[in-house]
């Protein structure tokens, strides 16, 4: 792979996978559930998100590798790991496929035929699937083209939200806003926390790793990628308060009779430029609904293709899936076993589009698997780059927060993604049958016994099935059982426990002998 990445070139990267179509709904949703301090939300998801990026960073500085979120757990802790973890990266393909179906709901506005109110028609299907060729096709060519293109993208989607605060105050300021129809916080302080998770503030800044896994393609990586990460985080959630204030400032008044809780729009944004004769920025708004999870979508292939060369370096998957084009630097094979598995999630089978809907949430334990390995690197031998301060403290820090934001995502998320994920143990299990080819440089070190791999990576399993546990006994959308917030406090109890089983399962393979293979 080339080194033709720079600052900017990645910092269009994070914030073009951050910003989806999700910014025309998440100010209606943060202000229905906390009211104006939803703009606390903001800032408390802002600093869980960089507390989270630290992490990667370190890693990215410490490790540049392309798709190096899926390497990192496999370095750190064993092949068991590496597998699982591989294989929820594998399977959150869906969430690029559900990006480009959000792009037909869209589009449908335009023309009618589409999307049926449930599944994608067949002449949507048809559009959706040359819509992933030619993302496939522009991601075919240098990075720095692609990097080019989406830098161009991620201009006009922040020039638009821009128009759209400027064009709302400009015509609809309300001053008071925050102290009338019940305080600052009328449903409390609490709110802010549950705004956090499920008002999707916090999956809303979401997609800010998406740097790292070009980290291989960076010029001076341990220079450029900490802040690139850092840039993208901070542009985003500017835009998001900035969103939030007009929202909160240009919503005429005799809608608040029933309080924020009362005040709900099909399009936030665009009912309120009607509301206020900007006819033009609602037209704008709606072609936004279309690019925004388009770019969302461009820099989501061009990911998955480096996850799927990652898989094949780990031997998930066949490695004639990591040959790279000498003249592009491009991963070719990787972009299209990732189109065929697109267009497979996009084909409307009966349930198939709940699983979709679900598979972009399992990123999330990307993060968690990195806490452990920065820690396991820190601690073993080698050490990591420095870059960081904090780390002893940030790393476990960061595993609890990954953890709640894989609670938060809610029951009804979790029962049909955390097993779908768990079927990773199998896929390491038939990997390690008997006749199976063996892969002595995939970075793990030295094939140990298939009984050792089991000890070393037993404690994801654990994790797993308590997170799918506690999910079904909390008050995210699962049973109440265990009432808030003591099930939030108990995923950040457990989550901490097996953090530290984990570093020191993973520093106890980096450091022991080499044992016989099994």
């Amino acid at each position: 792979m080339r080194r033709d990445l720079g600052f900017w070139g990645l910092t269009g990267i994070g914030f073009s996978n951050i910003v989806g179509s999700g910014w025309l709904f998440a100010a209606m949703y943060a202000a229905q559930t906390a009211g104006p301090a939803a703009l606390l939300s903001w800032i408390g998801a802002g600093l869980l998100c960089g507390l989270v990026a630290l992490v990667m960073i370190e890693l990215g500085a410490s490790r540049p590798e392309g798709g190096g979120t899926v390497r990192w757990p496999l370095f750190a802790n064993g092949r068991l790991v590496g597998t699982v973890v591989g294989w929820s990266v594998l399977l959150s393909v869906g969430g690029t496929a559900a990006e480009i179906s959000a792009i037909m709901q869209y589009t449908a506005h335009y023309l009618p035929g589409l999307y049926n109110g449930h599944t994608l028609t067949l002449a949507g299907l048809a559009l959706a699937c040359g819509l992933s060729v030619l993302l496939t096709a522009l991601n075919w060519f240098a990075v720095k083209l692609f990097a080019r293109l989406n830098t161009l993208v991620s201009i006009f989607k922040i020039a638009v939200p821009i128009a759209t605060v400027l064009a709302l105050i400009a015509s609809g300021w309300h001053s008071g806003r925050l102290t009338d129809h019940g305080g600052f916080a009328p449903y409390g302080y609490v709110a802010c926390l549950t705004a956090l998770a499920g008002g999707g503030i916090v999956y809303s800044v979401n997609g800010f790793q998406a740097p790292l896994d070009f980290s291989g393609e960076t010029r001076k990586p341990r220079r450029t990628l900490p802040w690139a990460v850092l840039a993208g985080i901070g542009l985003a959630l500017l835009m998001y308060l900035a969103l939030q204030v007009a929202y909160l400032f240009t919503v005429p008044e005799h809608l608040l009779g029933g309080g924020w809780k009362g005040v709900s729009f099909d399009s936030p944004f665009g009912q309120l430029a009607l509301i206020l004769n900007l006819h033009w920025l609602s037209s704008l708004l709606y072609a936004d609904a279309v690019l925004s999870p388009g770019g969302s979508a461009y820099v989501g292939v061009a990911i998955d293709a480096r996850h799927t060369y990652a898989l094949a370096k780990n031997g998930t998957i066949p490695r004639y899936f990591m040959k790279v084009d000498e003249g592009s630097g491009m991963p070719r094979r990787a972009l299209v076993i990732n189109l065929v598995v697109i267009v497979l999630f996009l084909l409307p089978f009966g349930g198939w589009q709940d699983i979709v809907s679900v598979m972009g949430d399992m990123y999330l334990l990307i993060y968690a698997a990195s806490a452990v390995a920065v820690a396991v690197f820190r601690t073993g031998p080698g050490g990591t780059a420095g870059w960081v301060p904090g780390l002893r403290w940030i790393a476990p820090l960061s595993f609890v927060v990954a953890s709640e934001f894989v609670y938060w995502s809610g029951w009804q998320h979790l029962r049909l993604a955390l097993p779908l994920v768990l079927a990773g143990v199998l896929l390491f299990l038939w990997m390690r049958r008997p006749g199976a080819p063996v892969i002595e440089d995939d970075g793990a070190g030295p094939r140990r016994s298939l009984g050792a791999e089991l000890r070393i990576g037993a404690w994801l399993v654990v994790y797993l099935v308590g997170l799918t546990a506690l999910s079904w006994l909390g008050t995210f959308k699962g049973s109440g059982h265990l009432p808030a917030p003591y099930d939030s406090l108990t995923v950040a109890a457990a989550a901490l426990a097996v953090f530290f089983w984990a570093v020191r399962s993973g520093v106890g393979q980096l450091t022991a002998a080499p044992q016989p293979a099994g």
